[in-house]
């Protein structure tokens, strides 16, 4: 005999209901995202990905429009409905929404629609008593500070919130080693770090230059060339090339590339375009990517050779 929706949802003795997510179901919430802003030839084009194309494969193959919509047309869909209380679910589609707006340059929209959140510390909303555990995926907190502190207009908000995130991985880099948890440990580690390099990216959208730059200095490399990458790529965000190519400079093997990309990116920054075409160059001959070949069709436009632009395969656009 079926249960009653009264027995279905009774709690076993000193077990809390689970929480109900349903305010961030609301399709008011959400923007439409218009065709205006599309240029023709790719709102026409063949390549256009089928309505039910998951939302996974479309990430993967680029279409990141298409899967911003997808994500809220599940959240807000009624056909079947998402269960308000699936919050891993509600969460993964509210990570592809905003982190595909951010991504076609819709960040705007993105921080209007993550007010809904309110306050991720709110314990009574986001974490789970049982267990005492954080409902919201890392990644999606992370993605939250930036864009609430441009939704509500206050820059300063975001790096008092990456500082709070900051404390809250290094208590569980604490935690975890005393348990000798080797792995969670690492992964908290990396979290630290990536944390320390959006603080000061924060700082630069502050218009903080001096205090981005003193920062840097304080971020430690563990040996991988990743944060000397991002080092790298923040003294060019600030504008100094020279800056950027001492900190890739002198890489192990592995960061061999890495250096390259710099050295390359802070000719263009240079402005000389010249140079960073044939470095751009030999770096393809080493295998194709995307940001190659975006980087090799930038220089070569400034280079006005268009005619080279028009004739040569850049199919990975």
């Amino acid at each position: 005999m079926p249960r009653s929706p009264a027995q279905v949802a009774s709690p076993r003795p000193g077990e809390l209901l689970p929480k109900d997510f349903s305010f961030l179901l609301r399709p008011e919430i959400y923007h439409t995202l218009t065709p205006l802003n599309v240029p023709l030839a790719f709102r026409n084009s063949p390549k256009q990905p089928s309505p039910d194309t998951p939302i996974p494969e479309l990430v993967s193959r680029g279409f990141f429009r298409a899967a911003a919509i997808a994500a809220v047309q599940q959240l807000t869909s009624n056909s079947p409905p998402v269960d308000p209380k699936d919050y891993k679910r509600i969460f993964d589609l509210l990570y592809t929404r905003l982190a595909c707006l951010t991504l076609i340059d819709a960040t705007s929209l993105a921080a209007q629609e993550v007010k809904a959140f309110e306050d991720l510390n709110n314990a009574s909303i986001y974490v789970d008593e049982n267990t005492g555990e954080h409902l919201v995926p890392w990644d999606l907190r992370v993605l939250n500070v930036r864009l609430q502190a441009l939704g509500f207009g206050d820059a300063r908000r975001a790096v008092m919130s990456y500082y709070e995130l900051a404390r809250e991985a290094r208590e569980n880099i604490a935690r975890t080693s005393a348990k000798h948890e080797t792995a969670t440990t690492e992964l908290w580690k990396e979290r630290l770090y990536d944390l320390g390099i959006k603080v000061a990216g924060a700082l630069i959208e502050m218009d903080d230059l001096s205090g981005a730059a003193q920062h840097l200095v304080t971020l430690k490399d563990k040996g991988d060339g990743k944060m000397a990458m991002s080092r790298a790529l923040l003294w060019l965000h600030i504008g100094d090339s020279d800056a950027a190519r001492m900190a890739i400079r002198g890489l192990d093997t592995q960061g061999a590339k890495a250096e390259r990309v710099i050295d390359a990116l802070a000719d263009m920054a240079d402005g000389d375009f010249a140079a960073a075409l044939e470095k751009w160059r030999a770096l393809k001959e080493d295998g194709d990517d995307e940001m190659l070949v975006l980087n090799m069709a930038v220089c070569l436009l400034y280079e006005a050779n268009l005619e080279e632009v028009q004739t040569r395969d850049f199919s990975l656009l």
